[in-house]
């Protein structure tokens, strides 16, 4: 059984929605309003184990480490219930803040008339510490075990405190394999923790504040620093993604649409994180019958399946071919 541990925020979403992206001192009306659970690594635990469950003889036990409010909090009975009641990610490593009760809060302003959003953060919750992530690796990994059959997951917040986690995983668990997520611009840090992981997914948001004109240039230049990497991988948004495997330096690109073709995007927030879930589904569940176009390719079109729809109801589906005129993505 492969361990994949993902660690990062969780967050509860309010989306509004709004026929355009409001000037200062603006007084608009919204749309429409949701609020669904959010963060990258629980999006992306949502549509994984959506494919999982495609996949009756898989051998993957997925696992969420996030800080969250007192386990007797509404905010997180309801964050822990929105992955279903026949979830099979394993809460049980998750930090529970016994002085808090609210969860990490994300305010998403969408614009109908661009398609873009824009994101407002609130977390009033203490991040976890290098001790915590220790003692919690210490129960995952097998006494005496160098860690095979583990994969770390990790969202790359708080620079400075996961280069010393993943640090402590390559000293104790060698054989561990670690992807990280390289988002945020600006966010110092984020290359040293490329440097030390086996995968590596690059933003585009990221990729073009360092001043990458292309998917190309950004992984061709990002190579060279990430000596330990297998993969690079970077989203180019309806350019679709491109990767880089390492060491051959092998280029692939895939489309998000083909020459003509027209989509009614209705909800992109969560589009990279499906995609990140759909290539770790591909590394973890496919390692001999996928190539890495075949699982570039499956992540980009599972990521327009998703904008496709509001929130990720229905991605596993239409992994499968499930859904009522929609063709099967899912690479035999």
């Amino acid at each position: 059984m492969t361990k994949l541990i993902c660690i990062g925020a969780c967050y509860l979403d309010t989306i509004l929605s709004v026929p355009f992206f409001p000037k200062e001192d603006l007084k608009l009306r919204a749309t429409s309003l949701s609020v669904r659970r959010g963060g990258n690594c629980p999006n992306s635990l949502e549509v994984l184990q959506q494919l999982l469950a495609q996949q009756p003889n898989h051998n993957v036990q997925p696992f969420l480490v996030s800080c969250l409010p007192s386990e007797a909090a509404p905010a997180t009975a309801r964050i822990l219930s929105s992955f279903g009641p026949r979830s099979i990610v394993d809460f049980s490593r998750c930090i529970f803040r016994s002085q808090h009760s609210d969860a990490a809060s994300s305010y998403i302003i969408r614009s109908e008339a661009s398609g873009t959003r824009t994101l407002v953060n609130y977390n009033d919750l203490p991040e976890m510490t290098v001790n915590e992530f220790v003692d919690l690796a210490s129960g995952l990994v097998v006494d005496g075990d160098d860690g095979d059959d583990t994969w770390w997951h990790f969202e790359g917040r708080i620079p400075e405190t996961t280069l010393m986690c993943i640090q402590h995983l390559r000293l104790y668990y060698p054989a561990c394999k670690i992807s990280v997520e390289v988002e945020t611009p600006g966010r110092e840090g984020l290359e040293q923790l490329a440097a030390e992981a086996d995968v590596v997914f690059y933003s585009k948001t990221w990729a073009e504040r360092k001043g990458y004109r292309n998917a190309a240039e950004c992984l061709i230049v990002q190579s060279e620093v990430t000596h330990k990497a297998s993969l690079l991988l970077v989203t180019w948004g309806s350019d679709g993604a491109s990767a880089l495997s390492l060491p051959s330096r092998h280029l692939v690109s895939c489309p998000a649409l083909l020459p003509g073709q027209v989509i009614n995007v209705i909800d992109t927030v969560g589009a990279g994180d499906t995609f990140i879930g759909s290539v770790l589904f591909g590394l973890l569940c496919h390692q001999h019958d996928w190539d890495t176009e075949a699982r570039v390719k499956f992540g980009v079109q599972l990521a327009t399946c998703k904008v496709q729809r509001e929130g990720f109801d229905g991605v596993g589906a239409c992994a499968m071919g499930l859904d009522e005129g929609e063709n099967s993505v899912y690479q035999k």
